[in-house]
C-alpha cells in the first residue's frame, strides 16, 4: 500500500512537472506570437477600441479572454509577473495599451503584481458589486478589458494598490522596446 502511494505521488509530479514545463516559453516569444492574430493590438494607437466580444473570442486565448472579457481572476501566486522585478513597461494584453511602468511595482504579498500607480491615460475605474464586495475595477481605457482591482492598502507616495492579472499584462524590458 505504502508502495503504491509513493507511485501515484510520483506520477502525479511528474505530470504536473510535465504541464508547467510545456506551458513555459520565454516571455518575449509568447507576447509576440499572442499578437500574430489580434489586428487591434498596437503599443501606438489611442484609439478606443469597439470590439464585440464574440470578436474578442475569436482572436484571444481561452485564459486571457476569461480574465479580460469576462472578469474572471487567475490563481493568486501563479502570474508569471507576480514574483517578477525587471525594468520595462507593461501594456495590455489584449490591445497593446500602455498600463504601468516597473518603477511602480512593488511586492505586496497578494499574490497578483501590484503597483501603485497606473498610466492615467491607460487605464479606467468602474465600481464592482461582485461576490457581495465593494470594489473599484481597473479597465483598460482603450480596449475596456478587465485588469484587476485598486484598494486603498498600498504604500506611499499613492497609497493605493493596483491587484492586477498577469495574464492581461505584457511586458516589454527597457533593453527591448520598439515602436
Amino acid at each position: 500500500m505504502y508502495q503504491m502511494k509513493n507511485i501515484i505521488l510520483s506520477l502525479l509530479l511528474a505530470i504536473c512537472f510535465v504541464q508547467c514545463h510545456q506551458s513555459l516559453k520565454p516571455m518575449n516569444d509568447r507576447v509576440e506570437s499572442n499578437h500574430l492574430k489580434n489586428p487591434y493590438y498596437s503599443r501606438t494607437d489611442k484609439t478606443r477600441l469597439n470590439v464585440s466580444n464574440t470578436e474578442w473570442k475569436k482572436i484571444l486565448s481561452p485564459d486571457l479572454y476569461a480574465v479580460a472579457r469576462e472578469a474572471a481572476t487567475e490563481m493568486p501566486f501563479t502570474g508569471q509577473y507576480y514574483d517578477f522585478d525587471q525594468k520595462g513597461e507593461y501594456y495590455c494584453a489584449v490591445c497593446g495599451n500602455h498600463l504601468f511602468r516597473s518603477e511602480a511595482k512593488f511586492a505586496s504579498s497578494c499574490g497578483w503584481p501590484s503597483f501603485f500607480e497606473a498610466d492615467g491615460r491607460g487605464v479606467v475605474y468602474k465600481r464592482d458589486s461582485s461576490h457581495g464586495m465593494e470594489r473599484v475595477e481597473v479597465c483598460c481605457q482603450r480596449c475596456d478589458s478587465h485588469l484587476g482591482h485598486v484598494f486603498d492598502d498600498g504604500p506611499l507616495p499613492t497609497g493605493v494598490r493596483y491587484c492586477m492579472n498577469s495574464i492581461c499584462l505584457d511586458f516589454v524590458p527597457d533593453a527591448k522596446k520598439t515602436f
